[in-house]
C-alpha cells in the first residue's frame, strides 16, 4: 500500500512537473523581459535544481536577459524531477504576479481542458 502510494506521489509530481515545464515556455518572453535570475538561482541551488557550476556560468553573464534566458535553458534540460515545481517557489516572493499568472494557466489546463458549453465546473 506504502509503495503504492509513493509511486502515486511521483507520477503526480511529474505530471506538475510538465505542466508547469510547459506554461513556463509560453511564457519564455514574459520571464525574460521580468525576472532577474540572481534573484532565485540561491532557491534552485539549494534545492539541487541548478549546480554550483551551472549559478557560476548564469552569474557570469553581463546582460540580466541573456542571464535569464541561459538560466531556462539549464531548467529546460534538467532531469531534476521538480525543477519547474521549484522554479515557481522560487518566483513566489519577488515575482507573485507571475506566478499568479501561472497558477492562472495550470487551473485552466487542469479543470477547463475539456469544453464545458460554458457551465461552471
Amino acid at each position: 500500500m506504502v509503495i503504492c502510494l509513493l509511486l502515486y506521489m511521483l507520477q503526480v509530481n511529474k505530471m506538475a512537473n510538465w505542466a508547469l515545464k510547459r506554461i513556463f515556455q509560453a511564457m519564455h518572453s514574459d520571464i525574460v523581459d521580468n525576472v532577474n535570475p540572481n534573484l532565485i538561482m540561491d532557491a534552485l541551488l539549494l534545492k539541487e535544481v541548478i549546480s554550483s557550476e551551472d549559478h557560476y556560468e548564469v552569474s557570469k553573464v553581463a546582460i540580466r536577459r541573456v542571464r535569464c534566458k541561459k538560466l531556462l535553458s539549464h531548467l529546460d534540460q534538467s532531469l531534476h524531477p521538480q525543477a519547474f515545481i521549484y522554479l515557481r517557489l522560487a518566483l513566489l516572493d519577488k515575482y507573485s504576479w507571475i506566478v499568479d499568472n501561472i497558477d492562472e494557466q495550470l487551473l485552466h489546463k487542469l479543470y477547463l481542458g475539456k469544453s464545458t458549453d460554458g457551465k461552471l465546473l
